[in-house]
């Protein structure tokens, strides 16, 4: 029998399994990054875009498959968020080397999510501290999945808003755009938000984790 350990809210038990159905979901999942660059690469938008969509779409799958069997296990809860990243770092570059999105919309992605794998790794590994992600943080990546689809399907277009005449911000200039740079943008703000939130909810962590191993510290020394 694998060897399980209760969570913080001591309502959840998490294996150290590995071929759960849940698992699987994720490694096809991320198996689908791959295709969806070479597909998108080869000129073939609407199959890149049903590639992309498909891994994005089963982004709730796993985790509501480990929740709902009641095998959730340690190597699923560093998998899902991790393919989230890796579709979206993915999804951005995909969409930049064919033309459809500025150099500072990726730039902001990559930065962001570099943050939050490297943060939550170093957090994971040296304090053994594990964010819970929020539902808004599925959401912000939702609202960009959704554009990054609709800019490889690249169409319909819409006009821009004309405010601007700058290249940089499409749909803002005049020039018509895929609707999807609107479910970009939506999903940057939103994403935003979401990262100032882990900040601050790890710093607070970490610093009980410090003040935890202090008093540790101090107990062994008077022992």
């Amino acid at each position: 029998m694998a060897e399980k350990m209760r969570n913080a809210s001591g309502a959840e038990e998490v294996s150290y399994q590995i071929f759960t159905l849940a698992n699987i979901v994720s490694f096809v999942r991320l198996l689908m990054v791959p295709l969806y660059l070479i597909l998108l690469l080869n000129g073939c938008n609407l199959a890149a875009t049903l590639v992309f969509a498909t891994a994005a779409a089963t982004d709730f799958l796993d985790g509501q498959i480990a929740r709902r069997t009641h095998t959730v296990s340690r190597l699923g809860q560093l998998l899902d968020p991790a393919i989230d990243r890796i579709l979206m770092i993915t999804g951005v570059l995909g969409v930049f080397l064919v033309g459809r999105i500025p150099l500072w919309v990726i730039v902001l992605v990559v930065v962001r999510d570099a943050y939050l794998l490297i943060g939550g790794g170093v957090l994971l590994s040296r304090f053994h501290i594990r964010v819970p992600v929020v539902y808004p943080g599925k959401f912000a990546t939702t609202f960009l999945f959704v554009g990054f689809a609709g800019l490889l399907l690249n169409w319909p277009l819409v006009p821009g808003l004309g405010l601007c005449d700058v290249s940089w911000l499409p749909g803002f200039n005049g020039d018509a755009v895929s609707w999807g740079i609107w479910f970009i943008y939506a999903g940057l703000v939103l994403s935003l938000g979401v990262t100032i939130y882990y900040s601050v909810a790890a710093a607070r962590a970490l610093r009980a984790a410090l003040a935890e191993r202090s008093r540790e510290g101090c107990a062994h020394d008077a022992a």
